[in-house]
């Protein structure tokens, strides 16, 4: 029963493959192709729209207040109806502005994090496109969402649009560097690029109750960290949402931006949270694997779920909880600190496994790694001493 639960899905898609058992081998390919596809909007659209609520209702508690309740039993229908109304509502697009341009840039944007998700493995044998360089094509696609922006902010023929582009491409490409050298030590570590091959590098337990995952070493629970970071970052999501600081520069590179197109945005935005949360899921935190042995009754793809579920969680936490940082506090942060905390991510992880991953590996890469966390937290103090002020009052 166990392994018929784990299956299902898996089982249902043999099901209909097999309908198409006497068709010549790429017409079997182009269906399951398809299925993969449809499998994989219609779970992220339907998780999309359950965000969109989520996120509203936890940051009204957060702040105490309601959030939305007014559509539906307890707010439930309120992502439809957001939908309809960007649906029906009017698309503007500036007379001088570049139409193909502008029209383009949400489509690639969006269709960039759709992609992403197409290499995660989300359960035992449910990875939708199994490939070799499965993580160099995860980061050879999400790069083109620069482009993406830079289209939106050209196209718009507006200055604010362009320095909200300027800006989200500066910063993207500032933590695209820590992003891709925190997933080496991992890489490097397994010995492929394969994410299915990484999780399975990670399954088993100590004692039956302590699992192998690599955000339990030193070096795993620092790199996880800014990657987790730089994630944040690369989604533009509080407190690094500096693209679109609507008290600065209106609303970055969409302003232009109205209707469907607007919500194309979002829909990106949200798919990229999911995808580097996935990311981070299968890179450091065991994948699809259960935390003990005993929870491995659950079917495999509950417990990716579950552990995504926490990640775009913690999301939100930070939204209500932290206030927008300034742009050169956000360049500084990527270039001074978290790019030389994963360069020592991947130096430690070195030492960790040649010392054969036992105890003096752990305790060798955790000194390196606590080493360069106070040096470099000692050279980049900020606080200043400032001379004592002295007020005089008229008399």
């Amino acid at each position: 029963m166990r392994g018929f639960l784990d299956q299902i899905f898996v089982n249902a898609k043999q099901q209909i493959l097999s309908l198409f058992a006497g068709t010549p081998d790429w017409v079997g390919q182009i269906v399951s192709s398809l299925l993969s596809i449809s499998a994989l909007l219609a779970v992220f659209l339907s998780l999309f729209a359950l965000m969109s609520l989520f996120e509203r209702k936890i940051l009204a508690r957060i702040q105490n207040r309601l959030g939305p309740n007014r559509v539906g039993p307890f707010g439930l229908l309120q992502p439809a109806a957001d939908g309809i109304k960007m649906l029906i509502k009017e698309d503007i697009v500036p007379l001088r502005a570049d139409k193909v341009m502008h029209f383009l840039a949400p489509i690639l944007i969006a269709a960039t994090a759709i992609l992403a998700l197409g290499i995660i493995p989300y359960g035992r044998n449910m990875t939708p496109f199994a490939i070799d360089g499965g993580i160099l094509f995860f980061f050879a696609v999400g790069s083109t969402t620069e482009v993406a922006v830079f289209m939106a902010g050209w196209g718009s023929n507006n200055k604010f649009s362009m320095l909200g582009a300027m800006r989200a491409i500066a910063q993207m490409v500032s933590y695209e560097l820590p992003l891709i050298i925190t997933v080496l030590p991992v890489v490097m570590v397994v010995g492929s690029l394969r994410p299915d091959a990484i999780v399975a590098a990670q399954g088993g337990y100590s004692l039956g109750v302590l699992p192998h995952w690599f955000v339990f070493t030193p070096w795993g629970a620092a790199a996880f960290i800014l990657f987790f970071i730089s994630g944040l970052v690369e989604s533009n999501r509080t407190p690094f949402d500096v693209p679109e600081g609507e008290s600065e520069i209106v609303a970055g590179h969409m302003t232009e931006y109205s209707g469907f197109k607007y919500a194309t945005f979002f829909l990106a935005e949200y798919f990229g949270m999911f995808a580097v949360s996935g990311l981070a899921v299968t890179l450091f935190l065991g994948g699809w694997h259960a935390p003990i042995r005993v929870l491995e009754i659950v079917p495999s793809y509950l417990w990716f779920f579950l552990k995504l579920g926490v990640l775009l969680f913690v999301f939100i936490w930070i939204r209500g909880t932290l206030p927008r940082t300034r742009v050169d506090q956000v360049m500084n942060f990527a270039w001074k600190f978290m790019l030389p905390m994963a360069f020592t991510c991947v130096v430690a992880a070195a030492i960790w496994h040649y010392q054969g991953r036992r105890f003096a590996g752990y305790l060798w890469s955790l000194g390196l790694l606590l080493l360069v966390y106070f040096a470099l937290s000692r050279f980049l103090e900020t606080g200043k001493k400032f001379a004592p002020r002295v007020y005089r009052f008229a008399e």
